[in-house]
């Protein structure tokens, strides 16, 4: 629906719209070479040139959406700033729908109707990108003070070349049907027309002398008839043919619908019979339809009924599979469960009949035995090591108390 209405539009504004955008795009790149865009943007960003169709949508042409968006706005921010206002420009990760707002913006602001949406020019390519960017040279062009001038064409002297083409019609059939006569061989004696015409020119530049008398031949006229069949072969002009005449082209048009009538006369009666003939074999291929489905409408109605039944007989395998299915589902998930509540049986029997838990409680008393036993020994060393130390501690209170004393009482005898 998008393609038939795009159609619709170029179809409404004329045979031509589908190619103006390579118009414009050829104007654009004159108009980025005269602003010397490969040296201040190329060479900065390290790109490659533009083509002359570089931004023109078209299905015959390669095209590289994500590239030639990137280079739509470097461009276009180049121009901005040139053309005399401030634009940053934009980055490879900035957001595009952003970018281009800002560039209509700008675009705007000198003046410049837009009545498209931004998103035209999402995709990097086509009429629009094509008249932003052209509007935005133009622009820059004038900020520089660029203007285009109208070219000056050198004069021409049309009078003579008039004359010389009404006296080369003049003579062309005359000389034709001599050229046709004469053979090719005797070119070497012909003299050219264009040193003619120059010999004729010069002549005319020359000032005309111009006699006061009457002039009276004093030649003999036997010896005139001799010297005229003498130059007279000298004197042949032939004029070069031209690819670009019109007459000959005019010829050559003429020829070839002499040949189209006469190749016609030759088809047409041959694609008369052909035309016939495949009117007869459809004919008879029509009626052989028909035949065939008169004989065959009871098989054609017997297939029919087959397939129906076959339909039928699809649907209800379809319904018996999903019902199958489900209790298969259902099987699977009682099994599942029904496997665990074995292995639980398994492991309370076999834990119920086991004697390996009544080994290690007796090992367990055995080794609880050993180690009270060992305690024992230990406790009882303690206790008889705790004994020796009051015995110990209470010998030498005893002899401290006898120390004590004994100075006492030799004091005493001393006094």
């Amino acid at each position: 629906m998008a393609e038939e209405g795009r159609r619709g539009e170029e179809e409404d504004r004329g045979p031509g719209a589908a190619h103006r955008g390579f118009v414009t795009m050829e104007n654009l790149l004159e108009k980025l070479k005269l602003l010397n865009y490969e040296e201040e943007v190329l060479v900065k960003h390290n790109m490659k040139s533009l083509t002359r169709h570089y931004f023109v949508s078209s299905p015959y042409l390669v095209s590289n959406p994500g590239e030639q968006f990137y280079m739509f706005t470097i461009i276009a921010a180049w121009l901005i700033n040139v053309a005399g206002r401030r634009f940053t420009e934009p980055q490879e990760y900035d957001e595009p729908n952003a970018t281009v707002s800002n560039i209509l913006a700008e675009l705007r602001a000198f003046g410049v109707k837009v009545d498209f949406p931004p998103s035209k020019l999402k995709s990097g390519s086509g009429e629009f990108v094509c008249f932003v960017l052209d509007r935005l040279a133009e622009e820059a062009l004038k900020n520089r003070g660029f203007t285009f001038r109208r070219p000056n064409y050198p004069a021409e002297n049309t009078e003579e070349e008039s004359m010389m083409d009404d006296d080369a019609e003049l003579t062309l059939s005359k000389v034709e049907e001599e050229m046709i006569e004469e053979a090719d061989d005797e070119e070497e004696n012909v003299m050219d027309l264009e040193a003619l015409k120059l010999r004729n020119a010069h002549a005319e530049a020359e000032p005309s002398s111009k006699p006061d008398d009457i002039l009276e031949s004093t030649v003999d006229a036997a010896e005139w008839r001799l010297e005229v069949e003498r130059v007279l072969p000298q004197l042949k002009v032939t004029i070069r043919t031209d690819n670009k005449d019109w007459r000959i082209h005019l010829d050559q048009m003429h020829q070839h619908r002499d040949g189209i009538k006469s190749s016609l006369k030759d088809t047409k009666s041959y694609l008369d019979k052909l035309q016939e003939d495949i009117g007869k074999t459809l004919e008879k291929v029509s009626s052989r339809e028909k035949y065939i489905n008169n004989q065959l409408e009871a098989l054609i109605q017997e297939y029919r009924n087959a397939q129906a039944r076959l339909s039928e007989a699809k649907e209800r395998y379809r319904q018996a599979s999903v019902g199958v299915m489900t209790r298969t589902r259902v099987l699977a998930e009682i099994s599942e469960e029904l496997e665990k509540v074995k292995q639980e049986m398994e492991d309370k029997g076999s834990s119920m009949s086991d004697g390996a838990p009544v080994v290690k409680i007796k090992q367990s008393l055995t080794k609880l035995k050993q180690e009270v036993v060992q305690m024992d020994v230990r406790i009882g060393v303690v206790e008889h090591t705790l004994l020796q130390a009051k015995l110990k501690e209470k010998s030498n209170m005893t002899r401290d108390m006898h120390a004590t004393n004994i100075p006492d009482s030799a004091a005493g005898t001393f006094t």
